[in-house]
């Protein structure tokens, strides 16, 4: 049977936090435009103009000193292969690079 008070309650609490969130999402614009950004906040890189790895050289696993658990994105083309640290990747997120005759882009 349809309980008819529990309803109205659970509608009425459901009303009152949606008020709350709905104030909060009109106040909140307001108050960004009233804070006082840094002058330097205009200098942060847009979204995709991280620069991209050109020409990169390569040293052995040991010489880079990575642990044998670290994570690489590997490439192989006509049996030559390279590998890029994703550490590496995550702060550029894209290599250019050439294997013999074929260029190609590592992307992360």
């Amino acid at each position: 049977m349809f309980n008819y008070q529990l309803e109205v309650q659970v509608r009425s609490k459901f009303a009152f936090i949606g008020g709350k969130v709905f104030s909060l999402l009109v106040i909140l614009p307001f108050l960004a435009s009233c804070y006082d950004w840094p002058k330097d906040y205009q200098q942060i890189l847009p979204r995709g103009r991280i620069a991209a790895i050109t020409n990169p050289t390569f040293v052995t696993a040991k010489e880079a000193e990575i642990s044998p658990d670290s994570w690489v994105l590997g490439v192989v083309i006509n049996g030559e292969s390279r590998a890029y640290s994703l550490n590496l990747l995550n702060a550029h997120e894209v290599v250019n690079d050439q294997i013999g005759d074929t260029p190609f882009a590592a992307v992360w």
